[in-house]
């Protein structure tokens, strides 16, 4: 993976910047030396130091002075907050990440002025480097800054480019994603303790079946319907099993989900224009 030739810093010290700080360094393609952070938990703030080998920062503001790729990994209510603390400091050379959910690039300009500003809508597998993240660049955001903050991600799992009215999308999607998938994996587990599994070979198994069904789509190419079909024998017991998952609805209670995530983060979008 390429050097990403930037000081980083992060403003906020949460699961998520965490795994960012992993990857990259996991990845060389920073230093740790070249990482700063800035957190109100100096305990945490102490961890990281310690454990992944960056600098602590003690406010916002100084960490303004090493840094300039600044990663917003805030709360959403507190990027406002922040943003106004530490825009007296701003230069010429910092610009932002965010991947703080529903908060759009407009809001970030609209604060801080002409600063570069790309937004991000990641997920949780990043914690074990297979997120799936999808960036836009804001108005003043260049090719070289999302080509960056590209870099970052591929850290930490796939990374593609989309508009940015799209990231609502995304996050019903995929932002959302893991926990559709974490339900129909415990309602799989739970059925094989129902038919006589226990339950410790119930999760093994229905873990490596969705690890297994995934890299097959990813790997093949193939349309996941060709994919059901090369698995559903006529008159099978997959084919009964899928009777029942179309009788119940499966199929539009999933699109369903992706609609209603996607509406509520239009909505919080929208409050902040």
């Amino acid at each position: 993976m390429p050097q990403l030739g930037h000081s980083i810093g992060f403003i906020g010290a949460g699961v998520m910047a965490e795994a960012l700080i992993s990857g990259m360094v996991q990845s060389e393609m920073v230093n740790a030396k070249d990482i700063y952070v800035s957190d109100p938990d100096t305990e945490r703030l102490l961890m990281l130091e310690e454990q992944k080998g960056i600098n602590k920062v003690t406010s916002n503001k100084e960490l303004l002075n090493f840094a300039d790729v600044l990663i917003l990994a805030v709360k959403p209510q507190v990027v406002g907050e922040v943003l106004t603390e530490i825009k007296p400091s701003i230069d010429k050379n910092h610009w932002f990440i965010t991947f703080a959910a529903g908060i759009p690039t407009s809001y970030i300009e609209n604060i801080l002025g002409e600063v570069p500003v790309v937004r991000v809508m990641t997920n949780t597998a990043c914690l074990v480097s297979e997120g799936a993240s999808a960036l836009a660049g804001g108005r003043y955001a260049l090719k070289e800054h999302k080509d960056a903050c590209e870099t970052i991600f591929s850290s930490v799992g796939n990374v593609v480019t989309v508009k940015e009215d799209l990231l609502n999308a995304v996050t019903g999607l995929s932002g959302s994603g893991p926990a559709y998938m974490y339900v129909i994996l415990e309602a799989l587990i739970d059925a094989g303790v129902r038919v006589g599994l226990p339950r410790k070979t119930a999760t093994e198994l229905t873990v490596q079946t969705m690890m297994g069904a995934a890299k097959m789509a990813q790997d093949t190419g193939e349309h996941p319907g060709r994919l059901k079909d090369m698995v559903t024998t006529p008159g099978g017991t997959t084919a009964a099993g899928m009777y029942q998952l179309e009788d119940g609805g499966l199929r539009v209670t999933l699109m369903n989900a992706v609609m209603a995530a996607a509406e509520q983060s239009k909505q919080m979008s929208e409050r902040l224009k």
